[in-house]
């Protein structure tokens, strides 16, 4: 698969001959959906919590007598059925979102959404991605000059301390090595760059 190669002007000098191992497999779409829904579920706290009707503030006294009344019979106010009663299935802290994928899996998941992206023309490589000083303005001027106005994320083989203070403040760019690009990331930013080094890793890590 030929991706586009950048120079720091954002012109395309040639094509670099991309593995098809990893960029040139088909699209599934079942499986990327199955991956993406798992990562947002594990990365989900169980930080809700409901009463039962234990826990809630109520009386023992049966609130009206058993006959006569027309109404249902009812034995306390803690009843599920009432207002201000408790959760019959009530959510606990401690509940457990988390979906199990598996590796073979998870990394074919990776491959299918990194080929589509590279034939939507929306992955483009560079020689390598640094920055002189720590300012944030240097970074936002370097990407404008690559042509690069919208979201973006940039994966290099090693983050530069310039490259990471430079770009944290900036909404639409996050910086992250082979290793830690998830499937969420890959298909929320509008454009991927990528470095000559972090496509080795990606192909030793997939392939």
């Amino acid at each position: 698969m030929d991706i586009k190669l950048l120079n720091d002007q954002g012109q395309s000098t040639a094509s670099f001959a991309a593995p098809d191992t990893v960029f040139g497999r088909d699209f599934n779409e079942a499986l990327v959906h199955q991956i993406v829904v798992a990562f947002q579920a594990n990365a989900r706290s169980g930080n809700r919590a409901q009463k039962d009707r234990a826990e809630v503030h109520h009386s023992t006294k049966k609130p009206f007598r058993q006959k006569g009344t027309g109404r249902a019979r009812a034995g306390m106010t803690s009843s599920p059925l009432w207002r201000g009663g408790g959760k019959i299935f009530p959510n606990s802290p401690e509940e457990n979102f988390s979906q199990k994928v598996n590796k073979k899996m998870f990394r074919a998941g990776i491959r299918s959404i990194l080929s589509q992206l590279a034939r939507e023309d929306r992955i483009a490589v560079v020689d390598s991605f640094t920055l002189d000083s720590p300012k944030t303005k240097l970074a936002a001027d370097k990407l404008k000059s690559m042509g690069i106005e919208e979201s973006v994320l940039i994966i290099t083989d090693s983050i530069d301390e310039n490259v990471y203070l430079a770009t944290r403040n900036l909404r639409n760019v996050a910086v992250v090595e082979p290793r830690f690009a998830d499937p969420l990331s890959l298909i929320h930013y509008k454009k991927v760059l990528i470095t000559k080094p972090a496509i080795a890793q990606l192909e030793e890590m997939l392939g």
